[in-house]
């Protein structure tokens, strides 16, 4: 593969809610991302948004005429079409700091244990203020090395 373009994650993700400047505050307060990049139109509405989590990065917009397709979770009865999933160096911390911002934990932090030869992660399950799920997970321990 090609190098991606420079400070760019070979992936990343657009995340469209129904207030993204609210919704830009809460995700920095409640899960630990910087805002990067913040273009506001004339009328204060998110033209573009780019957050980062480590080498992480996700768009947060809302949902515009030019883009019909994108929704936010609360306009289409709370589907979710994506689910996040993120390394964090601490969950037992991450969880308090999400729950003390409001985030509804779907799923309380639990360790599973995926065999000697793959790893054990111990993960979480919340939803955002926006309505979209996210997991946060700790990796305890590696795959088991190979002679």
């Amino acid at each position: 593969m090609k190098p991606t373009p420079p400070g760019w994650p070979r992936i990343s993700s657009a995340v469209c809610y129904e207030d993204p400047g609210k919704a830009i505050d809460w995700l920095c307060r409640a899960f630990g991302f910087e805002v990067r990049l913040k273009v506001e139109g004339d009328n204060g509405e998110i033209e573009h948004s780019e957050l980062v989590f480590g080498e992480g990065l996700i768009m947060v917009s809302g949902e515009k005429e030019k883009a019909p397709a994108r929704k936010a979770p609360t306009h289409v009865g709370g589907a979710n079409t994506q689910n996040m999933m993120v390394y964090v160096d601490d969950i037992e911390a991450h969880h308090k700091r999400a729950r003390d911002a409001g985030a509804v934990i779907l799923k309380e932090p639990t360790s599973t244990d995926y065999g000697e030869d793959y790893w054990e992660d111990r993960s979480y399950e919340c939803r955002d203020i926006g309505g979209h799920h996210w997991w946060f997970s700790q990796r305890m321990r590696s795959a088991a090395s190979k002679p």
